[in-house]
């Protein structure tokens, strides 16, 4: 599922999601994740990270993270103040990939 993305501090992945949703469930359950980002400008590159969820985020701090990633991708804060949570990866691996 495509997902808004972007680092925090110098070292982690940051991604939001509501907290209900299949993704946070999946976590709780197990921690490790993979996430595969795709440059809109060459589609057939890619980087793969695999990690482990280590915190999830929510309140006044999630929200400047959500407002933060928002205007990356919207130019603007993040419209909707409904329930959202953030989820901060550590990557274990990460490899670049081109295809074709």
């Amino acid at each position: 599922m495509p997902v808004w993305i972007d680092v925090e501090g110098t070292d982690k992945v940051v991604i939001l999601t509501g907290p209900g949703s299949r993704k946070a469930r999946n976590v709780e359950r197990d921690p490790r994740v993979a996430i595969s980002i795709t440059d809109v400008d060459q589609p057939f590159a890619s980087v793969l990270i695999r990690g482990q969820v280590v915190e999830l985020i929510d309140g006044d701090r999630a929200w400047d993270i959500i407002d933060r990633i928002s205007k990356k991708y919207t130019g603007q804060p993040y419209p909707l103040r409904t329930d959202r949570i953030v989820l901060l990866i550590q990557p274990d691996h990460a490899q670049a990939v081109t295809f074709g």
